[in-house]
């Protein structure tokens, strides 16, 4: 491999699978080889845009790649992934990682017996506002909205896998403690899988969090909210706004005490609060495409042997926490609960409904 360029084909050309095919072709350092889909349309459509070789599977991409982008559909990634893996391909594999936790571990020791990179694809790691909320030691409470109306894709899995496992990785590399403890609800709206859900994990530690998803809200959001004790941040990751608040000097030293201020006192700490006692800071962290970021990780993990960001362990153990919070979910309410249940998913058990017959006029 040294001497020549990195030989890449990406696997899945649907929308993630485009935009890694336009982002690969930037990079000096990759020669794209072929973009395999099963859809005819989808192949066109590649190969129109990108005048790029297409194939039906990613077999014929075998022998003429050293290095993989999967973006199939979940269900696929394991048993793509394994075919590459035992070819010797490094992998970059979009989030979720694998269906379940037991295909993760055993992608994991394929990589790793053939010393090959596994990347997993959790592109949030790489938007730079999140690296405000590192900035913030020991969080002691994390929140996290990610909503957004329904896209049509992803839909062979729920909104846990789908979206909120961006924050449960952003999360779990914020706080490293052992998860304790997993409380969660949800509800499916379109399909068979829960489209909307809220989760609180409890960490070792004492941090909390709490992760609320849906793709089946009126406005997208898509924030987290970081607290500690010298700290807090607020962070925008669709505008890669971030707002900090730290303690100034006066309230770091404990040398407040509002029940010892007069009237006038506190007349001035509210005007006071958010300038010397409070201070806030308004980021603008600079401007990057976070996937582009994260190819280029690959590719330099390929190259120098080090570690990428986001490691299939990372994936794993985001999956795993994932798979906590659908047992939870699926768990049964007790039967004296009177109001409707948010648990799911349920679509299958839900029963027939009645359709609504109008009676005509006159």
């Amino acid at each position: 491999m040294s001497g020549r360029k990195l030989r890449l084909g990406v696997v899945g050309a649907g929308h993630l699978g485009t935009i890694h095919t336009r982002l690969l072709r930037s990079i000096d350092d990759v020669e794209l080889v072929g973009v395999s889909d099963p859809s005819p349309a989808a192949r066109r459509r590649i190969a129109d845009e990108f005048q790029i070789e297409t194939f039906e599977d990613h077999r014929p991409l075998l022998g003429r790649i050293d290095a993989a982008i999967v973006a199939a559909p979940t269900r696929d990634h394991y048993w793509i992934g394994m075919e590459l893996a035992e070819a010797g391909v490094h992998l970059l594999v979009e989030k979720p990682m694998t269906a379940t936790v037991a295909e993760a571990d055993a992608l994991i020791r394929a990589a790793r017996a053939r010393n090959l990179v596994l990347q997993v694809g959790h592109v949030e790691r790489f938007n730079p506002a999140f690296a405000a909320a590192c900035q913030i030691p020991s969080p002691r409470y994390v929140e996290a909205v990610r909503a957004s109306g329904y896209t049509g894709r992803s839909i062979d899995v729920g909104v846990v896998l789908d979206l909120m496992i961006h924050d449960i990785d952003l999360v779990l590399s914020l706080v490293g403690s052992e998860l304790v403890e997993v409380h969660a609800v949800g509800t499916a709206v379109l399909g068979p899988h829960e489209d909307m859900a809220h989760a609180q994990l409890r960490f070792a530690d004492g941090c909390l969090a709490t992760l609320n998803a849906s793709r089946t809200s009126y406005q997208a959001q898509r924030t987290m909210q970081v607290f500690g004790e010298q700290g807090y941040a607020a962070i925008d990751f669709a505008t890669g706004s971030v707002k900090t608040i730290r303690p100034g000097e006066l309230v770091r030293r404990r040398q407040i005490d509002v029940r010892q201020l007069g009237a006038e006192d506190r007349r001035q700490l509210q005007q006071r609060l958010f300038t010397d006692l409070l201070l806030v800071e308004d980021l603008q962290p600079e401007k990057r495409n976070a996937i582009l970021d994260e190819q280029h990780d690959f590719v330099i993990s390929i190259r120098t042997g080090q570690k990428p960001q986001v490691t299939g362990q990372h994936g794993r153990d985001a999956l795993a926490v994932a798979a906590r919070i659908l047992e939870r979910i699926a768990e049964p309410q007790p039967a004296d609960r009177r109001a409707p249940p948010l648990q799911g998913p349920h679509w299958e058990l839900a029963p027939q409904s009645t359709p609504v017959r109008t009676r005509k006029a006159g």
